[in-house]
């Protein structure tokens, strides 16, 4: 008789998530709430998600942009993958565009703020080793 023996593992779950700059050379970044059973609860973040069951991280970047802030972008880029291993345990994909509107005037859904940030200003501030990881490799790639 035989046995099967082997074992489905389980998916890993996906996420995207958006480097947005505008012109000047800042990045878009997103304070989140201070919520109890949130990941990264007071940190500053780029705005992303998890992706829904089926969704592609290029669907889901699109919906969380436009859920979280009303945010619609022509140019979204794929960049790289890199784990949320301290938080959610998702393997983010990272994207980048371009947006060179007023920040402050976007329909936050959900977080604290909205505000664009110049490169040099990202030290002081809180950020998920991962995310800040990403913006690294990015700013490393990008033409000074």
């Amino acid at each position: 008789m035989h046995q099967d023996t082997t074992t489905e593992s389980p998916a890993t779950a996906l996420g995207a998530v958006a480097i947005i700059t505008n012109r000047r050379g800042e990045l878009l970044l997103h304070l989140r709430d201070d919520l109890p059973g949130i990941a990264w609860p007071d940190h500053w973040s780029v705005l992303g998600g998890g992706c829904d069951p089926g969704e592609a991280p290029a669907a889901t970047i699109v919906r969380e942009l436009d859920e979280e802030a009303g945010l619609a972008v022509d140019d979204l880029t794929e960049l790289f993958e890199i784990r949320d291993e301290h938080g959610s345990g998702q393997m983010i994909t990272f994207f980048a565009a371009s947006w060179d509107g007023d920040e402050s005037a976007l329909p936050l859904a959900e977080g604290v703020k909205l505000q664009f940030l110049a490169p040099e200003d990202l030290e002081i501030r809180t950020i998920p080793p991962f995310i800040r990881d990403g913006i690294n490799r990015y700013l490393a790639t990008r033409p000074s």
